[in-house]
Parts: structure tokens; C-alpha cells; sequence
């Protein structure tokens, strides 16, 4: 498809960084759900893919707020109001995620005193030293967060199926 102009599509490292972390939260989520009972060899490797996954979820974050703010966004396709205010509001809500469900996941595990490891390359972190009563706020922020994205990702989803579909615009084809 061609497009009048280059404000009509978002640009290549943009819907690079979209898919990108779409696949990495898919794996993340996909891990956590299946990593096994506690002291099992798949429950380590399945938690070696999670944190791989939230740590390079929030490396692309960085270098895709960093794109956004430079090359910027397409023009917003015309509608209602209400329609506009939802979506930039769903886009905040989805940028406040990617950075602050890794973080929170770091902050948890170095919380309980150990530091993130990433499995398979033996790089650990640790950017904050333990604390017994953090741990259990930053443990039961991440999974609330998580179960709440669960269907923030979802609208998102249906949302981008609805203007394909129902308002048959162009809102879906300009991030593929």
C-alpha cells in the first residue's frame, strides 16, 4: 500500500519496536505462566527466559521512547473526541508498562536479595540492596500490573481489530 506521505505511516524502527516488545511481553507472559514448580529445572529455565525477556522489554522501551521523541508519530486519523482522548490515554497506560513492569520485576528480585541474573551469559544486576519490606509491595505490584495488562494489551488488541474491521480505516495498517 502507498501512503500520500510519510506522516501517514509510523516509520520502520517504530513498528520494529512494537512488534518487537509485543513478542517479548507474549514470552514473558508465556514464561511466568509455565516455569514449573519451585526447585524444578524447568522453573529456572522458564524463569531465566522471563527476566531475559523483561530486561530486553525495557531496552527496546527506552530505545522506542527515544525513536518516538525524535522521528514522532503519524497524524491521528480523524474521528470523535472521545475516541482520541481513549487512545492516547491507552498508549500512555501501554508505555507506562514497558517500563515500569520490568522495573518493578528487577526491583522485586534485587529486593529479596539476590541480584537479576541472565541466564546462559552470566551478566547479574542489582539496583537495589535487599529489603523485607519492599518485596512483598514491589512483588504484589508486578503481578498486578501484570493481570491488569492483561486486558489493557487486550483492548489495545481489539481495539486496532475494530478499526480495521468495524471503521475500516487505516489505524491497523500503518503499524504492520
Amino acid at each position: 500500500m502507498s501512503y500520500r506521505n510519510p506522516t501517514d505511516r509510523y516509520t520502520s524502527p517504530a513498528i520494529f519496536f512494537h512488534w518487537a516488545i509485543f513478542l517479548l511481553v507474549a514470552l514473558a507472559y508465556l514464561a511466568i505462566e509455565i516455569r514449573g514448580p519451585k526447585g524444578t529445572d524447568s522453573r529456572a529455565f522458564w524463569t531465566g527466559v522471563h527476566f531475559w525477556a523483561g530486561t530486553l522489554v525495557l531496552a527496546l522501551a527506552m530505545l522506542r521512547l527515544v525513536w518516538r521523541l525524535w522521528a514522532g508519530a503519524p497524524e491521528e486519523i480523524g474521528g470523535n473526541r472521545a475516541a482520541a482522548f481513549l487512545a492516547r490515554a491507552a498508549h500512555l497506560a501501554l508505555y507506562v508498562f514497558i517500563f515500569a513492569q520490568p522495573l518493578l520485576g528487577m526491583l522485586m528480585v534485587n529486593a529479596g536479595g539476590r541480584p537479576v541474573n541472565l541466564a546462559w551469559v552470566n551478566v547479574s544486576f542489582t539496583l537495589v540492596g535487599a529489603d523485607s519490606i519492599a518485596r512483598p509491595f514491589l512483588k504484589d505490584a508486578h503481578e498486578w500490573l501484570g493481570n491488569v495488562f492483561y486486558w489493557v494489551i487486550g483492548l489495545h488488541a481489539l481495539a486496532a481489530i475494530a478499526h480495521h474491521v468495524v471503521f475500516k480505516d487505516r489505524t491497523l495498517r500503518r503499524m504492520i
